[in-house]
């Protein structure tokens, strides 16, 4: 038998990242928990910078699109394991100053009652990339 609750969250995943290539801060957050928690790839602190709850990690996300106005997440691949949800992306933007950035990176996702509770960032480290100047 096949695990609809899996099947699901890789559906819910897929969406999420689509809300997230179109900056829809709202139609991401309708697939977050209330009392969920972002940990930022960086940060003072081993997990990053935390954001908790719907109103920082709102702002955290729309925070990325005012530093990043093209950035988007390519090649996106899912893997669900039990309430943990694995995306794999590669991250592509342009600063508002035109320095480029194109990492590899993944997100960590736990679920709980069909919404994220957590979503840990983790992405490569590489110097930034001169801006286009065509």
């Amino acid at each position: 038998m096949a695990d609809t609750t899996a099947a699901a969250e890789l559906t819910l995943l897929d969406a999420l990242f689509d809300a997230f290539n179109r900056h829809d801060v709202d139609g991401i957050m309708a697939f977050f928990a209330d009392d969920c928690v972002f940990d930022a790839a960086a940060g003072p602190e081993a997990h990053g910078m935390r954001h908790m709850g719907r109103d920082a990690v709102s702002a955290a996300f729309a925070q990325v699109w005012a530093t990043f106005p093209d950035a988007r997440w390519a090649d996106t691949r899912h893997t669900i394991a039990d309430d943990l949800g694995v995306s794999e992306w590669t991250f592509i933007g342009t600063c508002v100053d035109g320095v480029r950035i194109e990492v590899e990176g993944c997100d960590l996702f736990t679920f709980r009652n069909g919404r994220i509770v957590r979503k840990r960032a983790f992405r490569k480290q590489r110097p930034l990339l001169a801006p286009d100047r065509r």
